[in-house]
């Protein structure tokens, strides 16, 4: 075996030795945990601190974190097909350095425009460190068996809120909201850069593509019906579920639900997340690909639908809680695995950035876009019915036709149609 191989071991090859821990699924695991959590979920647990700190409204302060996430959308367009020429190794690794240099630039801005820059800056950087870059490095390396390794993954990085939020706010108590993203940041600079450096792949193997009959990743794929139509679907079912869930409080104050069983029935959301991560891996054995997310996308549909309606009992609501963050985890491992079930791993990075990206900015727009609307219709409830209905056009749109030869089996064989 030559030292390439060795480095980048064949789907079959890693699922021989998937007993020993594989190294760059562990680190993948560690690094999407510490850069989910200072790059994400930090922000949201001092920005009280930001405000009071420096005169900044909220509405300011999180519209530059969303302006980063749009950002992220755009810059993956392109860095998919870095992924592709360069790999994990370099791509993950120098997103990792400038992540580290944006969280500081972060820390020391004294304005609300160079607060801005700070945050496209690491806008950038989560094109190339976060799940799309995860995703697209798992996918190569396991090809259609990916689907476990993603959700160890996400599972892992799913708990990053849990320790972050408290973490970070305990920090700020100390060290005010300045000093807590210095430390965060260096703690992401000393773990994420050496791991990725040292343990991702340094590029994929281009010797033996996966079998797809759509020219092998060419960009003729992204503009086949199959794929804009799962890609639309995709992002108006993501767009729908995150501004629903991410408004879940203004929408039950709206039934007339207090705001501690509101942030009851939130948290509720979280942990249907991890539960509809779990469900869809299982399920994958049983449920044909072309099937997937269209179940998802029903899921999602009927449960929206359900909360535009529903004020009680609690009991009921819990249920809807859990339903709709089942998929919203669910969607997730859908655009995780979309592009490679179907298309195969070559040239996986630049179909993934074109996969992602419209997703990508649908969620960073979702909060302020639900607000938006109730405010135009006039309520929280008729804006959840709205958003049910863009839930279930996007479920229409995910609908496919049996699988054809572009599909991959685990074994890498070709589908029939």
């Amino acid at each position: 075996m030559t030292a390439s191989a060795a480095t980048h071991p064949q789907p079959s090859e890693v699922q021989t030795t998937r007993r020993r821990p594989d190294p760059v699924l562990v680190t993948l695991c560690v690094t999407q945990l510490i850069s989910w959590g200072t790059l994400y979920y930090t922000l949201p647990a001092v920005a009280a601190e930001v405000v009071a700190d420096t005169g900044w409204s909220l509405v300011s302060v999180m519209a530059a974190f969303s302006a980063g996430l749009l950002v992220s959308a755009g810059v993956g367009l392109g860095s998919g097909g870095l992924l592709d020429r360069f790999g994990g190794r370099v791509v993950m690794a120098w997103s990792s350095a400038l992540a580290a240099a944006g969280v500081l630039l972060v820390a020391t801005a004294n304005s609300f425009p160079a607060f801005v820059l700070a945050w496209v800056v690491i806008g950038v950087a989560q094109a190339g460190v976060l799940y799309q870059a995860a995703f697209t490095v798992l996918g190569i390396r396991y090809g259609s068996s990916s689907g476990r390794p993603l959700l160890v993954v996400t599972l892992v990085a799913g708990l990053a809120s849990t320790l972050y939020v408290p973490a970070a706010t305990l920090l700020s108590e100390i060290v005010g909201w300045r000093g807590t993203y210095l430390v965060l940041g260096a703690f992401l600079a000393a773990v994420t850069i050496p791991l990725h450096a040292l343990l991702l792949p340094r590029r994929a193997r281009t010797s033996r593509p996966e079998p797809n009959n759509e020219q092998e990743g060419n960009p003729v794929v992204v503009r086949t019906g199959r794929f804009m139509r799962l890609c639309l679907g995709v992002t108006l079912l993501s767009f729908s579920v995150y501004a629903v869930t991410l408004n879940l409080i203004p929408l039950l104050a709206a039934r007339g639900i207090d705001a501690r069983t509101a942030a009851m029935l939130l948290g509720l959301v979280g942990v249907g997340q991890v539960g509809g991560r779990i469900l869809f891996t299982a399920l994958n054995r049983i449920i044909p690909l072309t099937l997937r997310a269209l179940l998802v996308g029903a899921v999602a549909s009927l449960a929206l639908g359900a909360f535009a309606l529903t004020s009680g009992p609690f009991a009921v609501l819990a249920l809807l809680a859990l339903l709709a963050g089942a998929a919203r985890g669910a969607l997730t491992l859908v655009q995780a695995t979309a592009v490679v079930e179907r298309w195969g791993t070559a040239r996986l990075g630049t179909l993934n950035g074109v996969f992602g990206a419209p997703i990508t900015a649908s969620i960073a727009l979702a909060p302020v876009a639900g607000v938006a609307l109730a405010a135009a219709v006039g309520s929280f409830p008729l804006a959840v019915a709205l958003l049910a209905g863009v839930a279930g056009i996007g479920a229409l749109l995910v609908i496919e036709g049996p699988a054809g030869p572009a599909v991959l089996h685990a074994r890498g064989e070709r589908g029939s149609r």
